[in-house]
């Protein structure tokens, strides 16, 4: 890796975003609930990251055993999405800190999945793992991984520690020289208007002449009809020709996928 392509890993790894968690005001009780704020990871999920946040509402709470959820201006926030898609998706015109709705009743069962445990957090961020790792390698590097290397992936993003994670990481961004690119980039496109979740398909990152395809080959496949967007990554605009392959290798999330956010251009 050149020494500036370490500082976007460094630099997406490190994202935060300024958040003010509110009790939902049909849950307060006899005792007035500060709002709590918090930098959260935009690589993490929000159940490893909102411990602090539970603590801090239950002291105003009766209730124990509850399972905590969140929502943002009507929305459930999906925990198995990484938290910068969250954002992006749902709230990158608003204005700082996110303000987001703490709830401990009325689980939306319709909408959310359940997340007992942080052990419900890394099965799904395994598996995630593993399916980038198929379309990437077919398996190959995951699978010549020992447990411990897996659990390294795991323990590096629940604790935020970037080095460790990069150490293991490393080898599922490698290919060789003659392949040019991955098999398949691992990608999935968020849409708010969307009543599908996302959309992920097969793309190669080289086309069959050799050439690199870039982020704006890949929108126009799976958007012909050119509307008006905005494409965030990490809630940044990436330039329509940068090189697929490039991207993958340095703004995805822990989980290997590449999340592009297609959200309504912003009105002047």
């Amino acid at each position: 890796i050149m020494a500036d392509d370490k500082d976007v890993l460094r630099d997406v790894w490190f994202g935060r975003i300024p958040t003010c968690f509110t009790l939902n005001p049909d849950e307060a009780t006899e005792r007035e609930a500060e709002p709590y704020y918090l930098l959260l990871p935009r690589v993490s999920y929000l159940p490893l990251v909102t411990d602090k946040v539970k603590k801090h509402f239950l002291k105003v709470m009766k209730a124990e055993d509850v399972e905590m959820w969140f929502e943002y201006e009507g929305t459930p926030l999906k925990w198995h999405y990484p938290v910068g898609v969250l954002f992006d998706l749902h709230a990158s015109n608003t204005v700082l800190p996110w303000s987001i709705t703490v709830h401990f009743k009325s689980f939306p069962d319709q909408d959310l999945l359940h997340c007992p445990s942080n052990s419900v957090v890394e099965a799904h961020f395994m598996s995630s793992i593993k399916e980038a790792d198929a379309l990437k390698h077919k398996s190959q590097v995951i699978n010549d991984m020992q447990k411990k290397d897996h659990k390294q992936l795991w323990m590096g993003l629940q604790n935020d520690k970037f080095d460790q994670f990069w150490a293991m990481n490393r080898k599922l961004m490698e290919y060789s020289t003659e392949e040019g690119g991955f098999r398949y980039i691992p990608f999935r496109i968020y849409q708010t208007s969307s009543d599908r979740p996302f959309i992920q398909k097969l793309f190669r990152p080289v086309s069959p002449e050799g050439s690199a395809h870039t982020l704006g080959d890949l929108l126009n496949e799976m958007y012909p009809d050119k509307k008006r967007y905005q494409v965030l990554i990490h809630g940044i605009e990436p330039l329509l020709e940068t090189p697929l392959q490039w991207l993958s290798e340095h703004l995805s999330h822990p989980d290997n996928f590449l999340h592009i956010c297609v959200v309504p251009a912003p009105t002047d």
